[in-house]
């Protein structure tokens, strides 16, 4: 198997490259090989919310720090590619649980600022770089902040959360971005579904490259994304969604008499 250096150091190389890093969300070892065999597939990512929902939990940071650990380790050992993990706020721990990260074999990880205060959150990055620079593996940090997805607290000098503009978010979110790069996270990951407008205005607080997006239905396209110099986009939960849709439409059709689709592949 390819070396922990050798992942990180693609990882790392794959967020500053020209092309846009797509990275197609997993959720457990069957789902993890069926993407990293396709032949465009450079590196995977986990999602949380998705590898919570396979054991029954909220997302949320609801399942135990163990148990996401162990499916993220799973999932690195089904594949010799660079896998990103999905840790969410850090579970008490950020600095903690990104070495443990590392041990089970993950070279880059999300690491979401729940609008926590700005102090308590560039910490929070701080602590995770420092664990990953102590293990001495290359690894990729994607800083997010919820700016677009918390109404609180209010941001940009608004006198509450309902007030605060979209222009304010953007103020926040390069704010919080640019501290969290200075702590020497690899990119800043700002989830929400964003406009062409939004996206421009991210990307030049940010600079080239330095931006991670999400992707919903509605999305602005990965061709666009990379023109815009977007970093990486990636698709949490929607992956497994789009799994667990055609289960359901499959059930559906077998329930009303008819038969297995065609087409359907061995996979597993």
């Amino acid at each position: 198997m390819t070396s922990i250096e050798a992942r990180g150091s693609e990882l790392r190389r794959l967020h500053t490259a020209p092309e846009l890093l797509q990275v197609v969300n997993v959720w457990d070892a069957v789902s993890a090989r069926v993407i990293a065999e396709l032949p465009e597939t450079r590196a995977l990512a986990t999602a949380s919310h998705s590898i919570a929902a396979t054991f029954g939990y909220e997302d949320g940071e609801k399942i135990p720090r163990d148990l996401m650990l162990d499916m993220v380790g799973r999932i690195v050992a089904a594949t010799e590619l660079p896998v990103s993990a999905d840790l969410e706020r850090g579970y008490g721990d950020a600095g903690e649980t990104i070495r443990r990260a590392i041990g089970v074999g993950a070279v880059g990880a999300n690491l979401e600022d729940a609008m926590a205060p700005f102090d308590e959150a560039v910490t929070a990055v701080r602590a995770a770089v420092r664990a990953a620079d102590a293990e001495g593996v290359p690894f990729a940090l994607n800083a997010r902040t919820d700016v677009f997805l918390r109404s609180a607290p209010p941001v940009g000098g608004a006198s509450s959360a309902e007030e605060t503009t979209v222009e304010q978010k953007i103020e926040e979110a390069v704010r919080r971005g640019r501290a969290f790069l200075a702590e020497g996270a690899t990119c800043v990951f700002v989830p929400g579904k964003l406009d062409e407008h939004t996206i421009e205005r991210l990307v030049d607080g940010l600079g080239e490259r330095m931006l991670s997006v999400i992707a919903v239905p509605g999305s602005v396209p990965p061709a666009r994304l990379q023109e815009l110099g977007v970093a990486r986009v990636s698709y949490g939960p929607w992956t497994q969604r789009v799994a667990l849709t055609a289960l359901r439409h499959a059930a559906q059709n077998l329930s009303a008499g008819d038969v297995l689709p065609d087409g359907t592949l061995l996979l597993n």
